[in-house]
Parts: C-alpha cells; sequence; structure tokens
C-alpha cells in the first residue's frame, strides 16, 4: 500500500485482516500443536507460537485445538475471539522469543519527515502453524506427494426407504487426516464413535466433515474409524451415493511421506482399473487438482475444454499404476469447462467450475 501523506503530521499504521480463517489451517497444524502442548516437538519461532494461540488468550492449551477444529470442520467461519490473521511490526525484537505476546500490532510514525518512508509488518495466519496459508490466490497450495491412502467401505444397493450402517476403516499408517464425506441420495441418521469421536465430525445438508489426529503416527489397520447410518431417500448404490473430496473441509492425511490425498474404496477395489475424479477444489479460482487412476503405467492425456468444444489446455506424459495428480493454472476462462481423461481405451469426462 502507498499512501501520499503531509509532512510534518503524526500516523498510525495498523493492518488488520479477518477473512478465510480457513486459509492454511488443517489437522496437520493440530499434530503439531498437540506435540507442542506435550513436550514432544516444541515450536521455536514466536510465529508459530503466534498462530498456534487460536483463541488469543497468550498462552497455547487444548482448547486453541477446539477453535482450530471447528474452523477445519467448517462449523465455525472464524476464530471467536482472534482475527485470522496477526501482524507483528518486523522491525520488532522478541524479549523472549517463547513468550512473544504483547508484541506492537501497529507503526507510529511521528513528525513524518522523510518524502519515501517504508513500513513493513510480517503477516502471520492465526492456526497455521506450518506456514502453508496462500497469501494470495496465484500461490500453489501445499505440496502433496503422489500418493494416497484409502478410506474404506462395503458397498450395496439400497432401495428407497432402506436403513444401512456403513463401516469406515482404512489400512494406512497416519498422524491424522480430515476429508468431505458425501452422502448425496442419503439422509444421515446417526454416526457411531470409532477411533474418531464427536468432536472429529461436522456436519452439513449433504455432507459430513471430519478431521482426525493422534499425536504420532498410528497404523489403522483393523481399527473402525466411525460408522454412520444412512436412510436411502432413494434406489441407489453406496458406491453412487458416497464420495470424499474437498467440497468443505479438504481431503488430506498426512503420513511418513507427507501429506498425501484420501480416496475412498468400496469392497476389495484395487489399482485394477482406470478412473477420473472430480476436481479439488471446485468451484475454484486460480488452481485446481484433478486426480485420476491408471490401471497400470503407461501413457494417459488429460484435455480440458470449454463448453464449446475449445481445447483450453493438454497435458499428457506417462503416469504410475495407481492414483496420479495434474495441478491445473492459468486458465484464460471462467465459467463451466469440461475435462475428459483418455488412457489405454479408458474414456471419462467431469464438469468442474472456474470462477473470477
Amino acid at each position: 500500500f502507498t499512501f501520499d501523506l503531509p509532512a510534518g503530521g503524526d500516523y498510525s499504521v495498523v493492518p488488520s485482516l479477518d477473512a478465510d480463517a480457513d486459509n492454511g489451517v488443517t489437522t496437520m497444524d493440530i499434530v503439531m500443536i498437540t506435540q507442542h502442548i506435550l513436550g514432544i516437538n516444541s515450536f521455536t519461532s514466536p510465529y508459530q507460537l503466534i498462530a498456534a494461540d487460536a483463541n488469543n488468550t497468550t498462552t497455547i492449551t487444548t482448547l486453541d485445538i477446539v477453535d482450530i477444529r471447528k474452523v477445519i470442520l467448517q462449523m465455525e467461519s472464524g476464530f471467536p475471539n482472534n482475527t485470522s490473521w496477526r501482524f507483528v511490526d518486523a522491525s520488532h525484537t522478541f524479549n523472549d522469543p517463547t513468550s512473544p505476546w504483547g508484541f506492537p500490532e501497529v507503526a507510529n510514525i511521528n513528525n513524518l519527515a522523510e518524502e519515501n518512508l517504508a513500513v513493513n509488518f510480517i503477516g502471520v495466519k492465526v492456526g497455521d502453524v506450518n506456514a502453508s496459508a496462500q497469501a494470495n490466490i496465484n500461490e500453489e497450495a501445499q505440496n502433496r506427494t503422489n500418493g494416497s491412502i484409502s478410506i474404506n467401505a462395503a458397498d450395496k444397493s439400497l432401495v428407497a426407504g432402506e436403513f444401512v450402517t456403513v463401516e469406515f476403516t482404512s489400512d494406512a499408517s497416519v498422524s491424522g487426516y480430515q476429508f468431505t464425506l458425501n452422502h448425496a441420495g442419503l439422509a444421515l441418521v446417526n454416526i457411531e464413535e470409532g477411533i474418531a469421536s464427536v468432536e472429529n465430525f461436522g456436519l452439513m445438508t449433504d455432507a459430513i466433515t471430519t478431521s482426525w489426529n493422534d499425536v504420532e503416527f498410528r497404523d489403522l489397520k483393523g481399527e473402525q474409524l466411525f460408522s454412520v447410518t444412512f436412510q436411502a431417500l432413494e434406489n441407489i448404490d453406496l458406491s453412487d451415493a458416497l464420495s470424499i473430496n474437498s467440497r468443505y473441509t479438504a481431503a488430506e492425511a498426512y503420513t511418513s511421506q507427507g501429506v498425501e490425498s484420501v480416496e475412498l474404496r468400496f469392497d476389495d477395489q484395487s489399482n485394477d482399473k482406470f478412473a477420473l475424479y472430480q476436481n479439488e477444489p471446485n468451484p475454484f479460482n486460480g488452481l485446481t487438482k484433478i486426480g485420476f487412476e491408471m490401471a497400470e503405467a503407461g501413457q494417459a492425456t488429460l484435455t480440458i475444454m470449454s463448453v464449446n468444444g475449445q481445447t483450453l489446455q493438454v497435458f499428457e506424459g506417462n503416469y504410475a499404476q495407481g492414483y496420479n495428480e495434474i495441478i491445473v493454472k492459468d486458465l484464460n476462462a471462467a465459467g463451466v469447462l469440461y475435462y475428459t481423461l483418455e488412457a489405454d481405451g479408458f474414456t471419462a469426462t467431469k464438469k468442474m467450475i472456474i470462477i473470477e
């Protein structure tokens, strides 16, 4: 920002921003804050401590985790006692970096004399202790590996009015996960706890958000994550009704390999088929990710087109067997677009929406 101010005056510069509280805030932040509280891996940066203090009490406790998880689950649009960003005068020196509170969030200029006086601040995204927030729309989101973990469930054909309880499991080893579970065509009746308990869920009109973590890596094999009882609103298969994506809460898990995607598999589905998934996020502005499955390693082409059939972008390459992901950005378009995957005789098309 640039200001043209008369010389000789007294001025105060006070930056503020209280929007998009979930920007960069994930269950990985909760994992790190939990480890800090327990003394397993303490924060060394004063800016991490400021970010972790979500409830603005100048201490780091499990109550901060409660507020952060509510934002992740989309139960709250912001932090009740804090703004989404805090700004520290860049010239400030912390007397005690392990207790940074009381830091200046304003720069005062008395008797302005310089024609080109620069005042700098360091922005701290509240809740984001691993600095994954996007400060502007052109920045890429947090890097992920090409891997994914599977959330498993048994498929079943339902008739309208029928009740079914779906058990969700996983064979992965993770320190945490989060995702949106959509249930189109099914009415939610009840959620039964497994390793995830009531505070790990948020309820939307036709979706469930979930965020769970442990202190360190935990092998989920043999454990029930949670189960959900639904009533069918129409004749439908579970595999058509249920899906995992980032519609509300971003779908990701934290493994020894890094941040991985999360996908829903039914019965004993394995990497023996091709599949094209819905882009995430959708709608989007700036960039989005498209995931797909390869039955075997080989050549694949992903084409993005306008509704008029104009080709906007083409991605061609050799891809590994199993889950792959392509980052799409710099699309000079708006509105409804289509993307098509072609690989070894397989063809699938899905719709996505880009907003200005």
